[in-house]
């Protein structure tokens, strides 16, 4: 069980050290996600287990903060000013949530948080398009929307970054992209 907790660790630290901004921004949204969901699970068991709850309503709490901690409002403007507005929101769900042992505001804050995340892989999937549009002899990039797709890549040897596609769009499925120099 030991050397399977550190590969996992191991995997964990890599994907993480590895990641862009935009990939470490999913997996913070995933880590708070996870953490609501076993949260609620704790709190909706049969024989509560409120010790891991809270420790897990905490988890998602620091997720918060991070977001709240990384936003960039200077470059952001407006768009910034409503996102905080909105993880301020959430905090104090997950604060009220946690002295009142209820599932409801966690469920609400998971809810928030799997929308929020949705958009921001939307958005990478358009960006993405829209690079490829514009650039159509770019051969990294072509092999990265091939390995998105599920395609076979044309060019071996391109160094790639892992990413994990959102789960609507259209034959798109986890793989890796290439950093577009």
């Amino acid at each position: 069980m030991a050397n399977a907790n550190n590969a996992q660790f191991t995997y964990q630290a890599t994907r993480i050290s590895t990641a862009t901004k935009e990939q470490l921004l999913l997996i913070t949204y995933d880590i708070g996600i996870k953490a609501c969901r076993t949260a609620e699970n704790a709190m909706a068991a049969k024989s509560p287990d409120y010790d891991l709850a809270n420790k897990e309503v905490i988890r998602a709490q620091e997720v918060i903060r991070e977001l709240m901690v990384t936003l960039n409002k200077d470059r952001g403007g407006e768009m910034a000013d409503k996102l905080m507005q909105l993880y301020e929101y959430m905090y104090q769900l997950l604060v009220d949530a946690n002295m009142k042992k209820e599932t409801d505001n966690v469920k609400t804050v998971r809810g928030m948080l799997e929308e929020l995340k949705q958009t921001w892989e939307n958005a990478l999937m358009l960006l993405l398009q829209k690079y490829q549009e514009e650039h159509p002899d770019d051969k990294d990039l072509q092999n990265a929307m091939a390995e998105i797709e599920g395609r076979k890549p044309e060019v071996k040897g391109t160094p790639t970054v892992s990413y994990a596609a959102p789960t609507n769009a259209k034959n798109a499925k986890a793989g890796t992209f290439t950093l577009a120099g």
